[in-house]
């Protein structure tokens, strides 16, 4: 059976990423820049970015004046470098995180926790951009220094692991992230008391990698566990606790338990659109996890106006080359493709693969998924030869980018089997199916359900 690889939907986790993307601005600190700086997080914050990056440039023109090593400076290029990061816009963003660091390595010195943020921030980039070999030696070196700085037991500490253990769980190295994440989780509770939110976002993330793994029974207790904190400590209408909602809808979304996940996804969605606005990014993300829960059970006429109004918001917020963006057009190809309507799929697909080329490079692994899921409906019209070198190309990253043993190398596997199955090449689909299914047994193997 063939499968469409990587994630059509956003599922988020609460605080997995930075250690302090908008600092704290100490009043008298140059009124002006402060002013900007808390105008620029008002804007991020609720979706307005392009009011955002007007602040912050502004910011910046201010911190210019202050010498070109004061730490007001490197605080409002790590923000402006953050704002094009999560817009997509990573070429821009990466010599503005890169300045932020050499500043703070300068005037901080190379093991201040300030340069961990920055080691972080920067890693995070390029993690994004699936330059895994260039994001773990910053993640390492930022833990490193916040272990020595501030002890075993700082809270950032739990911060910097979570990143790193997500990094991990990207690239399929589940063995490798569950450690760390409980690490994370253990010294929360310790130092924070087991009912902190931050505890929750521990409790998140854990149960989203065994959520990732299949192990639904692990997972459910700790994202059900994490929402009740949320509720208790946050209050039933904080943002946060809509993520936590969205990660317990995405588990009963993904065993087929429907009639649970629906009213955890409308939940969401009426949060955000309250606290957000209609046309915050959230607001689509939630759109498209809803549409998703639709088209699973066949619901497709409910399903596209979700999706058409979940990528509308996203043009109109993140741009038209925003890797969101894509998220939502692959969504919408995926569903016209399952009703048959090729002729309206293929043009989104090819839009989403031009998008994530450009913007991710031609080697990313939603590049992959992109060319998967072209050749699949190549293949579901019989177009064999427009296909094939689509799947081949689509393992080849795969097996590049991610490694030889990882899950999506196995569903790339299967799927190029499939085609030759169907083209009378009963001999290489057998060696393809069989490698696949030992990458699976060895996770399987690997991440035993407990």
């Amino acid at each position: 059976m063939s499968r469409t690889t990587g994630k059509t939907t956003r599922s988020l986790t609460v605080g997995l990423l930075c250690l302090a993307l908008w600092p704290a601005v100490a009043s008298g600190q140059g009124t002006l820049w402060k002013q900007y700086m808390d105008t620029a997080a008002k804007a991020y914050q609720e979706g307005r970015y392009a009011e955002a990056e007007q602040s912050l440039q502004a910011a910046l023109k201010e911190a210019e004046g202050f010498g070109p090593q004061d730490s007001r400076l490197a605080t409002t290029l790590n923000n402006l470098g953050e704002l094009y990061r999560t817009q997509g816009h990573y070429a821009q963003a990466e010599p503005l995180h890169k300045r932020a660091l050499a500043i703070r390595e300068k005037v901080l010195g190379p093991e201040h926790p300030d340069v961990a943020q920055s080691l972080n921030n920067l890693a995070l980039l390029y993690r994004s951009q699936g330059q895994y070999a260039q994001a773990e030696p910053l993640y390492q070196r930022a833990l490193a220094i916040l272990e020595k700085t501030l002890g075993p037991e700082h809270p950032n500490l739990a911060t910097s692991l979570n990143n790193l253990a997500g990094l991990y769980r990207d690239q399929g190295q589940y063995a490798q992230a569950e450690p760390l994440y409980r690490r994370a989780l253990a010294l929360r509770e310790k130092v924070l008391g087991p009912e902190h939110p931050h505890v929750a976002t521990s409790l998140n993330n854990l149960g989203e990698l065994y959520l990732t793994q299949g192990h639904y029974a692990r997972a459910e207790p700790l994202l059900r566990r994490a929402l009740a904190i949320l509720e208790k400590t946050l209050g039933p209408e904080h943002p946060n606790l809509a993520t936590s909602l969205n990660n317990l809808g995405e588990l009963y979304r993904t065993q087929g338990h429907y009639a649970q996940a629906e009213p955890l996804y409308q939940r969401v969605l009426a949060l955000r659109e309250k606290l957000l606005g209609p046309e915050h990014p959230d607001v689509a993300t939630s759109l498209n996890n809803l549409a998703l829960l639709y088209r699973s059970q066949g619901q497709y006429a409910r399903a596209e106006p979700l999706h058409r109004r979940a990528l509308a918001i996203s043009e109109k917020a993140l741009g038209p080359e925003h890797p969101d963006v894509a998220t939502s057009l692959n969504n919408l190809g995926e569903l016209y493709r399952t009703q048959g309507h090729y002729a309206q799929a293929e043009p989104l697909y090819q839009r989403v693969l031009a998008i994530r080329e450009k913007v991710l490079g031609p080697e990313h692994p939603d590049v992959a998924t992109s060319l998967n899921n072209l050749a699949l409906l190549y293949r579901s019209q019989g177009q064999y030869a427009r296909a094939e070198p689509l799947h081949r190309r689509a393992l080849a990253i795969s097996e590049k980018v991610l490694g030889p043993e990882h899950p999506d190398v196995a569903t790339s596997l299967e799927n190029y089997a499939a085609l030759l199955r169907e083209t009378n090449r009963a001999a290489e689909a057998d060696e393809m199916e069989a490698r696949a299914k030992a990458i699976r047994a060895k996770h399987t193997q690997e991440n035993p359900t407990k």
